[in-house]
């Protein structure tokens, strides 16, 4: 079969491989009609894990089942699945309690599983013709209709980024009226933002620096805020002192530009520089918010500290930009901005990838996964942290039925549909962040 395998740093190649196989009486087999190329198949793309060569890519995996072992008993030949990026056995201690992203029997290394990914097993990823599922009657979800219909660019996202942007919800503790941040709008930020909009978040800020991403977020109804523009901190809580839903603009149309223009006045008035007021937003909000009447008709004493927002997801990762030089890496970027702008007793959710083995970062401690972070001025906010892997499964059921209802689309996402062939270029044009790229799905033929 053909199969898209890691090479070595910013190399992958289309190749013919040996044919899966049924190994164990619990496996399936299944033909992909749809795989995903994700954001974390950039981290080992790039040289950023420790994959040797010669691993097949990808964890995001949609198709019909081929063949099954004798004891799968919930799924037949012809049987349309979605898989999960979590490999599970569904019954350890872990998995029965719901942590199937951190299962303690498929994986000698460590807890949790995963197709084609460094350091999750020994998997064969799913940029692929076939594939071979372990324990097929927990991580494979049935599906209606038939390859390539309606359904078919929205059911891929059920491998990962879909469960993945709602369980980013659930880390930040997101509840309805309440506002959200979600730094970074690639297609688990996005969706981030979408899961926080179908679940009923007041404002739902958006933070990125690259326009097409940022026009995405404003087509769902999110504020899009570009970094490079001033401190994303202030600009939300700006914004946020409008006490009302904004309308969601992008960078440099009327209503940022408004708000901008405040700050710069309001720094002028005061005597100082606007490169002041960036650096000190907090005097600046508190201006702000003491010249809008409806604000301080409305609070009582104190609650003029609670200007930020309650739920922070960090969707970015140890690969963050920063935000004075964004072609530079500043891996505690993200973090250190939440931490700013989570209000006291808020939440922070953690998405984004961080590894302990990073071969290209930038010195001796961050090659080990260790950063220095702002915890005083966490522990102080009384901030509650959620990091971690998605246990798909538990969310998969929910979301599929959403789909189905029309209740939810997380297609808007693919920008990109390719065959395997085009993968190479792809992954290439995909991590340099070209034009346009913001998801990928690699398709078969039916």
């Amino acid at each position: 079969m053909k199969a898209v395998v890691y090479r070595g740093p910013n190399q992958v190649s289309v190749e013919e491989v040996e044919d899966p196989k049924i190994e164990h009486p619990a496996d399936a087999i299944i033909r992909l009609t749809s795989s995903g190329i994700c954001g974390s198949d950039l981290h080992m793309y790039e040289g950023r894990t420790v994959e040797k060569p010669g691993k097949v890519l990808g964890h995001e995996p949609l198709g019909v089942i081929e063949e099954v072992g004798d004891a799968v008993t919930s799924f037949k030949k012809g049987d349309r699945v979605v898989v999960t990026f979590n490999i599970a056995c569904g019954h350890c201690l872990n998995c029965i309690r719901g942590f199937t992203s951190a299962c303690l029997t498929v994986n000698p290394e460590s807890a949790g599983g995963a197709f084609g990914y460094a350091k999750m097993g020994p998997y064969r990823g799913a940029q692929a013709e076939f594939l071979r599922v372990p324990f097929a009657d927990l991580n494979c979800t049935k599906l209606p209709g038939s390859p390539g219909d309606k359904w078919e660019d929205d059911f891929i996202m059920l491998s990962d980024v879909f469960p993945t942007g709602f369980f980013a919800t659930q880390l930040a503790m997101v509840m309805p009226g309440f506002p959200v941040a979600v730094f970074g709008a690639g297609p688990v930020g996005l969706l981030s933002a979408y899961s926080a909009i179908l679940q009923g978040a007041a404002q739902v800020f958006v933070v990125d620096y690259i326009p097409e991403r940022l026009k995405l977020a404003k087509s769902i109804g999110a504020i899009p805020v570009d970094f490079t523009l001033s401190d994303p901190v202030a600009m939300i809580e700006a914004l946020r002192s409008q006490h009302s839903r904004v309308d969601t603009v992008l960078p440099g149309e009327e209503k940022l530009q408004g708000i901008m223009s405040s700050i710069e006045n309001l720094a002028k008035s005061i005597g100082a520089n606007l490169e002041l007021a960036r650096s000190d937003p907090v005097t600046m909000i508190q201006m702000l918010r003491a010249g809008n009447p409806a604000i301080v008709q409305s609070l009582i004493p104190g609650e003029e500290k609670m200007k930020g927002v309650m739920s922070g997801i960090d969707a970015v990762g140890y690969q963050a930009r920063d935000r004075q030089d964004p072609s530079r890496e500043n891996p505690t970027q993200v973090i250190s901005d939440l931490v700013r702008l989570i209000n006291p007793t808020g939440h922070l959710g953690v998405i984004g990838v961080y590894v302990a083995d990073d071969p290209g970062a930038y010195n001796e401690r961050a090659k080990k996964g260790e950063y220095i972070l702002p915890f005083g001025q966490l522990w102080e906010k009384g901030i509650s942290v959620g990091t971690g892997q998605t246990p798909v499964k538990k969310l998969q059921p929910m979301l599929r039925d959403m789909i189905i209802a029309g209740v939810a689309k997380p297609s808007f996402i693919v920008s990109h549909k390719i065959s395997i062939e085009e993968a190479p270029d792809a992954y290439r044009e995909f991590a340099k962040r070209s034009e346009g790229f913001t998801k990928v799905t690699i398709q078969f033929e039916k």
